[in-house]
């Protein structure tokens, strides 16, 4: 019995890394046209998401504050009589 890792186990395929996003794998494919989304690895046709590079990417869309959630445009409106 061997204690060998397979090369790939720390990549997901896309349907996997939208499974660990909990999004679908349609928004995946679309952030990854856009290059909104995590790094990609492509090996042939298949693009792979590493677990590191999904971790990373999550990480550096943290930010403190909800200001992009709607409410302070709705609070400058309705303040402005509109």
């Amino acid at each position: 019995m061997s204690n060998f890792e397979p090369l790939l186990s720390d990549y997901f395929t896309q349907e996997e890394a939208a499974t660990e996003l909990k999004v679908s794998a349609r928004t995946v494919d679309r952030w990854r046209r856009l290059d909104e989304g995590p790094p990609i690895t492509k090996l042939g046709r298949r693009t792979l998401y590493r677990r590191s590079s999904l971790q990373a990417w999550l990480r550096a869309r943290e930010h403190l504050g909800h200001s992009d959630d709607g409410a302070g445009k709705n609070r400058a409106r309705a303040n402005a009589g509109g």
